[in-house]
C-alpha cells in the first residue's frame, strides 16, 4: 500500500516571516504521515524557518532544487550536503521551470538525483510534456525518456523510495488541468517505464504524483486513480486553508 503524498511547491514565493505564519496556521491540523504524507517545498531563503517551525509537526520538508556537487566554487548554487545537514527530507528536481528557464538537462537531473541519495534525502523527480508534444502524440515516449534518463544507474532500492511527479507543462499555472483520465494515463506510463527498467515490485512501490493546477476541488478525483499517489501543488498550496483541504482530502 503506497502512502499518499501531497507536496506544496511554493516556487519563488514567501519570505521567512510568511513561512512562519503559514506553519503556525496549519499547526495541529495535518494528518499523520502514515495516513497522508504532507510536504512543503520552499525557496532556499525560507528553509531554515521551514525546518525550525515544523519540527514538531507531521510535515516533511523539501528544497526546490540543489546542485549535484556537495561543495565548491559554484556561486549561487545550493549544496545537497548542506540541505541534508539542515534536516530536509526531499529535494524537487527536474521541474519544467528549471528545464525551461535554466536549461537543465536530463543528465543534470540524473546527477542531482544521485547527489540527493548520497546525502540521505529523497528526490521528487519531475517530468512532463508541452502542449505541442501532446498534440503531436509524443507524450508517452517523451515522458518515458525523461524518466529513463533521470533514473540512470540508480539502484532498485533508490528508485522504489523516490517520488516521480508528472506535470504536463501546459497545465502548470495556466488554470488548465489534465482530466483525471489523462493524468492517470501518463502516470501509468511512468509506472510501466519503471517496471521495464527495474521490475514490477519496484514499480509497485514508487509513488507517482500529478501536478498541474491541482486544487481542493479536484484532488479527490485525481487521487481516486490507480496510479496517482499524490499531488505536486503550486498556487493552491500557498494558502494554509487550501493546503489543509488538499492534505485532508476524502478519497
Amino acid at each position: 500500500m503506497r502512502t499518499p503524498i501531497i507536496a506544496g511547491n511554493w516556487k519563488m514565493n514567501k519570505n521567512p516571516q510568511e513561512t512562519q505564519a503559514f506553519l503556525e496556521a496549519i499547526k495541529g491540523k495535518l494528518p499523520e504521515t502514515s495516513v497522508v504524507e504532507s510536504v512543503i517545498a520552499a525557496p532556499a531563503i525560507d528553509l531554515n524557518a521551514l525546518t525550525w517551525f515544523s519540527k514538531d509537526e507531521p510535515l516533511k520538508t523539501a528544497a526546490e532544487n540543489c546542485y549535484f556537487e556537495d561543495e565548491g566554487a559554484f556561486t549561487g548554487e545550493t549544496s545537497p550536503k548542506a540541505l541534508s545537514e539542515m534536516g530536509l527530507d526531499y529535494v524537487v528536481i527536474g521541474h519544467s521551470e528549471r528545464r525551461q528557464y535554466f536549461k537543465e538537462t536530463d543528465e543534470d537531473i540524473n546527477k542531482k538525483a544521485k547527489a540527493i541519495f548520497r546525502n540521505n534525502m529523497l528526490p521528487i523527480i519531475c517530468c512532463g510534456e508541452t502542449l505541442e508534444q501532446r498534440e503531436a502524440g509524443e507524450t508517452n515516449a517523451w515522458v518515458a525518456g525523461q524518466i529513463t534518463n533521470a533514473l540512470k544507474d540508480l539502484t532498485a532500492e533508490q528508485v522504489a523510495s523516490s517520488v516521480l511527479a508528472y506535470e504536463p507543462i501546459w497545465a502548470i499555472g495556466t488554470g488548465k488541468t489534465a482530466s483525471s483520465d489523462q493524468a492517470q494515463e501518463v502516470c501509468h506510463v511512468v509506472r510501466e517505464t519503471v517496471a521495464k527498467l527495474y521490475n514490477d515490485e519496484v514499480a509497485g512501490k514508487v509513488r507517482i504524483q500529478y501536478g498541474g493546477s491541482v486544487k481542493p476541488a479536484n484532488i479527490a478525483e485525481l487521487m481516486s486513480k490507480e496510479d496517482i499517489d499524490g499531488g505536486l501543488v503550486g498556487g493552491a498550496s500557498m494558502d494554509p486553508e487550501s493546503f489543509l483541504q488538499l492534505v485532508n482530502f476524502k478519497g
